[in-house]
């Protein structure tokens, strides 16, 4: 912790010398040219000549200029803001590598930092704000972000990420394409993000030149009015194995090596050879020259080692510089390689724990940022917007950091670590003049950490600072020990072995909190504040407190360290068990038919598709979620529509031979309506008035008709779900029965919460961190700092039966970390046992499960479950009989 110092007395601010990003300065002296030499180059020639030579001079010039911060300073400062006074902060710098800590104060006027530390109070007229002890950081920097082109909501008409016309493209820009109406900038600025480098996307062997953005609205309205400085560069995304690489970089070889040779004529004062030629210049090719004149900086999509390699040895064979690799997941398995780049090792731009999407995203790893940085390479956080939503940009840090990433390097990852890759160093990323400043409710890498106020060039983003945000811990996590995991994960080259060791009985000691279920009004209850020893056999709990006796027996010893046992999860939403690989098809159990595509199967009948016949046990993404607290997937099939039947199964199964492996063989039948089918909202509608209507069919339909088996209706729109409970009205009166209806999904429920309470329909909120990525999801409820309610609170204030799920099977092992956003979030009004059940109790009320759930129950090492600290090491399955540990 660094001690008070002003701002004065640390050294003045720097123009920095190292390479600047995408700026290409435009310069209008000949640096290799002395002024008698220019004199004589231009005697004795007709005007017109001087002004042709004149032209050729300066274009020499330009390809010899060395890149760098433009000669003047590129204020984007508003008249009349009115200045700052934040007092008693706790100042993260970025500084001295991301450990400069000061507390004090700071002073922001016209843009800038005027000071920092003990800041003497002389003018009236400034705005002052109590910090008392907040964190304050530089703006969070996204390195890899779409936002603006790849436009939220989705619509044809604001798609711009991509232009699919050509495999090389390098003349795009995304400035040309840029949506000023994309409705995440506003949520971007919630999480923090104050500037992003805004990418064409990865479908192009090159997909054209990227643009930094900072996010403010301006007075301008226009994409240009919103530029941190006027500069290009590529985002060489996925390099081809083929010869198309060899034959973009030669063509632009070419041009380099012809306007060298021109311009070596020109130094030596060769004009006649000249004579009635011009300066070699492509349009087409221009931007790849400035690649291999290391005039821009070049970011690379490149996930897999033999891609890796493969830009290794181009960057060595024509001389050019990578800034950064993006998605990069095999980096950690071959770092000695990057070091062999030519021009020096670049920044590594890494999700948190995005992975196995695609075959070549399957060996990423949670630990790859410590690993990376253990061998001194600068990593960077991205979000990939909207992949993932970026106002959520820093919590892919704090990943990290729970994952052993240094608390420094973590911060530094998503801010002056991507503004030097980038180029920006000089202007954003650390707290210098360009002042992007950001005060949090917490400290930035806890879980939930919501800024109270971002400040963009001087000028206050929220409208309400502070108002919607519950204040969190000031320290930083105390984060577990991961050391085995990680070097189990680089010796297996991402795959680990993930299944546990199973025990017939086992002694937890050191526990703090134990929670299973019971009665209460949440179906959670805390059963002790201080077990101190849990005595387990055959997947029940045998003693509490005394069990001197029971570990008298053979039993593994368990140090909890302080640490908790609560209700194992329930996951649901993402297709756990259906899908592995989710872009490779051979991997998954498939989407089913629609019915509203054209006629069944004639060998289908009546039957409706069951997940439990598709289940595929021993997966990476279903161990991973056993591993992180998930007890119980219930799965449903993938599809529109008309989806089938979930099952409901222990992840911790080998197979489905296992004793137990099925918890619930059929748990709720499920359908879709959504605007973006291919038929209309009515017709889907219609359909499924007429399959309530109906008689025969499915059995599992038969039991939905007589109110013994929920529907759960995958919904996004309010409107939709208005039309679903005058259904559900219209079905009750005529049939007399109830029919018990969930809504999944459920992005607009806040809009009709007491309507949807009346009627006795559950919701599932399946993205509890919000996101308008679809027309029917844009009126979502933002949550704190935008609003004071989010979706869950909305929805439980208004009597709501309230489960959250997660769409991505990578997600599912985040369950907790979900839960708890929920709970941090919620201004005081869930509790802990209230946050439990929305994983547990009220999810499996939700979906209908027609039995008692078994009381499985998993062990947590040390700190809060419900932050970035606690680790699982054993899971209490009296499901399965037994307790598998994970050590």
């Amino acid at each position: 912790m660094g001690n008070n110092s002003p701002l004065a007395t640390r050294p003045p601010f720097r123009r920095w010398a190292h390479l600047a990003l995408f700026t290409i300065a435009l310069v209008s002296v000949v640096f290799f040219h002395s002024s008698t030499f220019i004199s004589s180059a231009l005697s004795q020639s007709s005007p017109q000549e001087i002004a042709h030579r004149s032209q050729i001079l300066s274009e020499c010039a330009y390809i010899h200029a060395k890149p760098g911060p433009p000669p003047n300073f590129h204020f984007r400062t508003q008249k009349n803001t009115t200045p700052v006074l934040v007092r008693n902060a706790t100042i993260w710098t970025a500084a001295d590598n991301g450990h400069e800590v000061l507390t004090g104060d700071l002073l922001m006027h016209r843009g800038l930092i005027k000071a920092i530390g003990n800041v003497e109070l002389n003018n009236t007229k400034l705005e002052v704000i109590d910090a008392h002890g907040a964190w304050v950081t530089p703006g969070i920097v996204d390195l890899h972000s779409h936002i603006g082109v790849g436009s939220a909501p989705q619509l044809n008409g604001a798609s711009d990420t991509n232009s699919r016309k050509a495999p090389i493209l390098p003349w795009l820009r995304s400035i040309d394409g840029l949506n000023t109406h994309d409705a995440s900038y506003e949520l971007a600025m919630a999480g923090g993000v104050t500037t992003a480098q805004i990418l064409p996307g990865s479908a192009n062997d090159i997909g054209g030149q990227a643009f930094i953005m900072k996010l403010r609205p301006t007075a301008e309205r226009s994409p240009s009015s919103m530029l941190l400085e006027p500069p290009y560069t590529l985002n060489g995304s996925h390099f081809d194995h083929s010869l198309t690489p060899r034959w973009r970089h030669m063509n632009a070889r070419k041009l380099r090596d012809a306007q060298d040779a021109f311009c070596a004529k020109v130094e030596s004062n060769s004009w006649d050879d000249l004579a009635g030629k011009t300066f070699p210049e492509d349009l087409q090719w221009e931007s790849l020259v400035d690649v291999l004149r290391g005039r821009v900086k070049l970011s690379v999509h490149c996930y897999e080692a033999v891609d890796l390699d493969g830009i290794v040895r181009l960057t060595n064979e024509f001389e050019f510089p990578v800034a950064s690799f993006h998605h990069a997941g095999e980096t950690y398995l071959v770092p000695d390689l990057l070091k062999k780049m030519w021009g020096g090792t670049p920044a590594i731009a890494l999700f948190a724990s995005n992975f196995r999407c695609k075959r070549e995203a399957y060996r990423g790893s949670e630990f790859a940022p410590r690993v990376l940085a253990e061998h001194g390479i600068d990593v960077v956080m991205k979000s990939d917007h909207p992949v993932v939503n970026s106002r959520y940009l820093l919590h892919e840090a704090a990943q990290a950091h729970y994952y052993g990433l240094d608390p420094a390097l973590a911060l530094l990852s998503v801010t002056y670590t991507p503004a030097t890759a980038m180029g920006m160093g000089h202007r954003i990323g650390m707290l210098k003049p360009d002042l992007d400043v950001v005060i949090w409710s917490s400290h930035p890498l806890s879980l939930a950490a919501t800024p109270t106020q971002v400040y963009i060039d001087g000028i206050p983003q929220l409208s309400l600072p502070g108002r919607y945000v519950a204040k969190g811990p000031t320290t930083p996590p105390r984060t577990p020990n991961f050391d085995s995991e990680k070097v189990a994960t680089v010796v297996h080259e991402g795959i680990p072995p993930l299944e546990p060791r199973s025990v017939k009985g086992a002694l937890f000691m050191n526990v703090s909190g134990l929670y299973m279920r019971g009665d209460g009004s949440s179906g959670v209850m805390r059963v002790s504040e201080r077990a101190g020893s849990v005595g387990v056999e055959d997947g029940r709990v045998i003693c509490v407190g005394r069990c001197s006796d029971f570990a008298e027996g053979v039993v593994d010893i368990v140090d909890l360290e302080g640490g908790t046992i609560i209700p194992g999860l329930t996951s649901f939403g993402a297709p756990l068990g259906l899908v592995e690989i989710r872009l490779e098809p051979s991997t998954n159990d498939g989407r089913v038919h629609n019915p509203l595509d054209g006629d069944l199967p004639a060998v289908l009948g009546d039957a409706i598709m069951r997940a439990q016949d598709g289940l595929m046990f021993g997966g990476q993404n279903l161990l991973l979620a056993y591993r992180g607290g998930v007890t119980t997937a219930i799965t449903a099939p993938s599809g529109t529509f008309l989806q089938g039947v979930s099952t409901a199964f222990s992840p911790g199964a080998a197979h489905a031979r296992v004793e137990n492996a099925s918890v619930v063989d059929e748990v709720a039948l499920h359908v879709a309506v959504s605007m973006s089918s291919k038929v209309g909202v009515s017709t889907q509608v219609a359909a499924l008035r007429n399959i309530l209507f109906g008689e025969g069919g499915d059995k599992v339909l038969r039991r939905v008709r007589k109110g013994k088996t929920t529907l759960v209706v995958d919904v996004e729109s309010a409107d939709i779900m208005a039309t679903l409970l005058r259904l559900k009205d219209e079905y009750e009166a005529h049939s007399g029965r109830e029919l018990h209806m969930t809504f999944a999904g459920a992005t607009e429920a806040h809009l009709l919460a007491h309507e949807i309470a009346r009627a006795g329909v559950s919701v599932i909120v399946a993205e509890s961190k919000p996101f308008p990525s679809t027309w029917e999801q844009r009126r979502i409820l933002a949550g704190p700092p935008i609003t004071q309610e989010s979706l869950v609170t909305a929805l439980l204030k208004a009597g709501v039966n309230v489960a959250i799920g997660v769409v991505d099977e990578y997600n599912a092992r985040n369950t907790r970390f979900e839960v708890g956003w929920s709970l941090l979030t919620s201004n005081g009004y869930i509790d802990r046992t209230t946050a439990l059940a929305l994983a547990t109790t009220n999810l499996e009320k939700a979906l209908g499960v027609p039995r008692e759930m078994p009381q499985d129950l998993v062990a947590y090492r040390g700190g809060d479950v419900f932050e970035f600290e606690a680790k699982v090491v054993g899971v209490i399955s009296e499901t399965l009989g037994r307790t598998d540990l994970f050590e």
